[in-house]
């Protein structure tokens, strides 16, 4: 049975309330006289460019199941990076209703508050699936959506890059002094944290980064994993590919809707994004989990140095996160509240994924099987 035609005969059920199955819906749709099915037309900006055919296209795929969910009477329409807002202003977008959807990353919006990170990824934290079971099956999704009700938007799950590379450094990180002075390209919490190392924090848009890297205006860049940072060119400007980046162990985008569209859409329509929500944010990671392989294998044959963090970069990154994570919570209430929660959880999950998972990769996968 393919992957579509599973999804229209089982539906999905994630928590996040009565979800109908996309048979259901379509069902409902044919079911219904085209006069009680409103006609309408969205729009949705991304954060990311078409480049990024893995991380934009899940708003690629949000929106036309969107569309086939509703026989064609609701349509959004997406939108690329710069080609409406700027990738670090869709919320402000979506907030104000200049637009009535957006998709990205929570992160970006760290300077307005360190709380936007949990939607995303912080250090030292959650894998994939972990930040995925939070979030459906833990508080996740109900205190993140008490905290953008504040905003004005309600928030979907959007995608999952799985944990990504720490980066493409012009020189080698061999000792933590390495850190000092560094002027690295990268987002979120990790900024705050790599501070208190001495490093310069830079969030530059991913356009920007070959050229900043090439030009030296930089001396490092993260982004996402090897299938991105091909398409990027980063292996032509820096040869060092370091991993893994510990600030993102399982990144997650999301979909944000204005809350007051949200609100007057039919419950079919609502059902809609919540299908198609879903499913797009299931094929971001398995499309990544797919093309990384492949990409990584290709870099390694153009010349990269692939190369751990030694260790004692990592306790030194992990020290400064702790401090930071206890900074926050002393001046920050809603960081508090949401950090409570999340580190009991992830410190629940510790035990069981290095018992299974992570036990079953030292096990497995360190040989070729023939």
């Amino acid at each position: 049975m393919s992957r579509r035609s599973f999804l229209k005969k089982s539906g999905l059920n994630a928590g996040l309330g009565v979800i109908v199955g996309a048979q259901s819906l379509t069902a409902s749709a044919s079911n219904n006289a085209a006069a009680k099915l409103p006609t309408l037309a969205w729009r949705m900006a991304s954060s990311f460019g078409k480049n990024l055919d893995t991380i934009y296209g899940a708003a690629e795929t949000f929106c036309n199941r969107v569309k086939e969910l509703t026989d064609g009477n609701f349509t959004i329409r997406p939108f690329a990076a710069n080609e409406i807002v700027p990738f670090n202003q869709v919320l402000d977008a979506v907030q104000s209703g200049t637009i009535e959807m957006g998709h990205t990353a929570s992160y970006y919006y760290f300077g307005k508050d360190p709380t936007f990170a949990f939607d995303t990824a912080v250090p030292f934290g959650l894998t994939s699936r972990q930040q995925t079971a939070w979030m459906l099956q833990g508080n996740g999704m109900k205190l993140m959506r008490e905290f953008f009700a504040e905003y004005n938007v309600v928030n979907f799950l959007g995608g999952n890059t799985g944990t990504q590379m720490g980066g493409w450094f012009r020189k080698e990180i061999k000792e933590p002094d390495d850190l000092k002075g560094l002027k690295f390209r990268v987002g979120g919490f990790a900024g705050k944290v790599l501070t208190k190392l001495g490093t310069v924090p830079q969030q530059i848009v991913s356009a920007d980064i070959y050229p900043a890297l090439e030009k030296g205006t930089i001396d490092a860049a993260e982004w996402v994993g090897p299938y991105d940072d091909e398409k990027l060119g980063f292996y032509k400007v820096a040869k060092v590919y370091h991993y893994p980046g510990w600030w993102e162990g399982g990144a997650q985008l999301s979909f944000y809707v204005t809350k007051k569209e949200w609100d007057k859409l039919p419950r079919l329509y609502q059902a809609a994004i919540e299908v198609a929500s879903l499913e797009a944010h299931t094929e971001m990671q398995a499309r990544y989990d797919a093309r990384n392989p492949l990409a990584l294998a290709r870099l390694i044959s153009n010349g990269i140095n692939l190369k751990p963090f030694p260790q004692k970069v990592m306790d030194v990154c992990f020290q400064a996160a702790q401090e930071t994570f206890t900074e926050e919570q002393a001046k920050n209430p809603k960081f508090k509240k949401i950090y409570t929660d999340w580190v009991t959880f992830r410190n629940n999950q510790a035990q069981w994924f290095n018992a299974a998972e992570q036990s079953f990769a030292r096990a497995s996968f360190g040989k070729a099987l023939k």
